[in-house]
């Protein structure tokens, strides 16, 4: 009944000290991600590039100038000049290089937002994932210290029955190795607690050292997600919406690499200031001038023709990234709802393996105190215990880290 009751009482552990529930480590840890910063800074670099790009579409002001000294002096004629242009310059039709130059970096927009996104998901997970391991961990820990006071209690009958003289000393050098085989697992337990309990707290930017107590528990009943349809899934991935923008971005890019090889014209005016020729006097003048650029390329050595093969080719290299990814969302999606089946069925089996190995334990210490068993059977009661209860915390892990998972494949 002592260790029913004290099995009773490591199952719930953890939600014993509940303080910090899974919804609000999540949010720190989005706040606190250096790389999903670094994503949203791709994110607005991206829609700076787009306000650049478009500026491509309005008349341009600048302003050229130049001024010169001659070393020798001629008579009547002063050594110096200059010539200062300021103009206005609208491109009328430029190949459709500014617009096809626009259209990529719209796209190049989109698929920042879409990474962005997907890095959301992955922050998400890497956060749950560091949740569910500490909840393991504590667990692991608690079933460690556990599984040593069973064997020192039982090593308290062992050492009582050996001074009466019931049992040989053979039975006292079992327990005691069985005692210190546990210590030593218990040490290793308690090391791997502390180092999950480091990364759960650099994950949201805290003192890695701050103690912490979870609201969930990995033995809570986590509902099981549905299914979700391949067509939904395919749709709700951001990576995979990233990889078709890129193979379309591609497909503009054919047309950019066209566009410097086609017909060019623009229009501007102007207003040159500069002295008249010879210099005599010094006085100066202004005069405005209208003018019209046309530029038509004839033949560049077949330069068009490797430049667009070239985006061709770039393109076809994107629609088979993006026929990848389809067939990896496709077998991450069936292999994830996999692990969710299993890992469903490995917690109800190990935890009918549990129950029964604490009631095999029971019955066992306690014949053994009225000497109807021998040691070895306590021992090996206890070691099944401990790996049945090992394997009932890496079931429940296994299927929390896969719910997760499943959330993060379907882009939920």
């Amino acid at each position: 009944m002592r260790t029913a009751l004290l099995l009773t009482a490591l199952l719930t552990v953890a939600t014993v000290r509940s303080q910090t529930p899974l919804a609000e480590y999540r949010d720190a840890v989005t706040q606190y991600s250096w790389q999903l910063k670094a994503a949203v800074s791709r994110s607005d670099e991206a829609s700076e590039t787009v306000g650049q790009v478009r500026t491509g579409f309005l008349p341009r002001l600048s302003v050229e100038g130049s001024f010169s000294a001659n070393a020798h002096h001629f008579e009547g004629v002063r050594h110096w000049t200059f010539d200062l242009q300021p103009q206005v310059i609208q491109t009328v039709y430029g190949g459709g290089a500014v617009k096809t130059a626009f259209r990529q970096a719209e796209l190049g927009y989109d698929i920042a937002v879409c990474e962005e996104a997907y890095t959301r998901l992955d922050v998400r997970y890497a956060a749950d994932y560091a949740y569910w391991n500490l909840s393991a961990t504590e667990l692991f820990a608690a079933s460690m210290q556990q599984y040593v006071a069973i064997i020192r209690s039982l090593k308290e009958v062992v050492d009582r029955r050996f001074a009466e003289g019931y049992i040989a000393k053979g039975d006292v050098l079992m327990i005691d190795t069985r005692l210190s085989e546990a210590e030593y697992q218990l040490v290793t337990a308690e090391q791997n607690e502390a180092v999950a309990l480091h990364n759960f707290n650099i994950l949201r930017g805290v003192d890695p050292a701050q103690p912490v107590a979870l609201t969930q528990s990995i033995r809570d009943s986590l509902p099981m997600p549905g299914r979700v349809p391949l067509g939904e899934a395919l749709l709700r991935r951001p990576d995979y919406a990233a990889a078709r923008l890129r193979s379309e971005q591609a497909e503009v890019g054919v047309r950019a690499a066209r566009a410097p090889f086609n017909p060019q014209l623009s229009v501007g005016v102007g207003a040159p200031w500069k002295p008249y020729l010879p210099n005599s006097t010094g006085a100066t003048y202004l005069d405005g001038v209208a003018f019209v650029q046309l530029s038509v390329p004839i033949f560049h050595w077949g330069e068009r023709r490797r430049a667009v093969g070239a985006a061709r080719a770039v393109q076809l290299q994107t629609e088979w990234a993006a026929a990848e990814v389809h067939d990896d969302i496709v077998r991450a999606e069936m292999n994830g709802w996999t692990a969710l089946i299993d890992t469903r069925a490995q917690i109800d089996a190990s935890e009918r393996s549990l129950q029964i190995a604490g009631e095999n334990l029971e019955i066992s210490t306690y014949s053994y105190g009225e000497g109807l068993a021998t040691i070895l059977d306590v021992l090996q009661a206890q070691l099944s215990w401990i790996q049945l209860y090992t394997y009932a915390i890496e079931a429940h892990l296994n299927y929390a880290v896969a719910v997760s998972d499943y959330q993060r494949i379907t882009a939920q």
